[in-house]
């Protein structure tokens, strides 16, 4: 998923935006001892081709955010449920894509005692950083920031966030 460069109102009330169908993610910020993982998109990509991001995944149909969290956790970075202290939903998100097009992010954040993780071909690298750190990246995708800020990571973003009762 592709988003510009965000107007001031990145998140608005899910039940009142049109979602098309198809057009529902999830995000998953990665934390380990008080750090996040951030991945570096693979050049094979069709899209955010090297730029820092969090775990992503289309919902698919029938699997709940949750679900789809833990299954995009596995594919690309190996992470099971049992290495999970914690999978925390955040709030949901609705972000404009480069077409104007409205997309609902879950959020999520899964909290890890394993260091290292087993990236598959989406991601060419990763790096652990302190969330405060976070903007020293700078070639991460556009919508992250409020990703992080929707789960806790960043303080003050401009925008409106929905509460979730997932």
């Amino acid at each position: 998923m592709r988003f510009q460069n965000l107007p001031p109102h990145v998140a608005a009330c899910a039940e009142t935006t049109p979602i098309a169908a198809g057009h529902a993610v999830v995000a998953v910020v990665i934390e380990w001892r008080g750090k996040i993982a951030l991945l570096k998109r693979s050049g094979s990509r069709d899209h955010d081709r090297g730029l820092w991001h969090c775990i992503t995944g289309y919902l698919e149909p029938g699997a709940s955010p949750k679900q789809q969290a833990l299954e995009e956790l596995l594919e690309e970075t190996g992470l099971h449920a049992a290495h999970l202290l914690d999978l925390r939903a955040g709030p949901k998100l609705v972000i404009n894509d480069d077409n104007a097009d409205p997309w609902l992010v879950h959020t999520f954040t899964a909290l890890t005692s394993r260091r290292r993780l087993e990236i598959d071909w989406e991601h060419d690298s990763y790096r652990w950083t302190a969330p405060e750190k976070v903007k020293r990246f700078g070639n991460r995708v556009s919508w992250l920031d409020h990703v992080l800020h929707a789960t806790g990571f960043l303080p003050g973003a401009d925008t409106e966030i929905e509460s979730s009762a997932s």
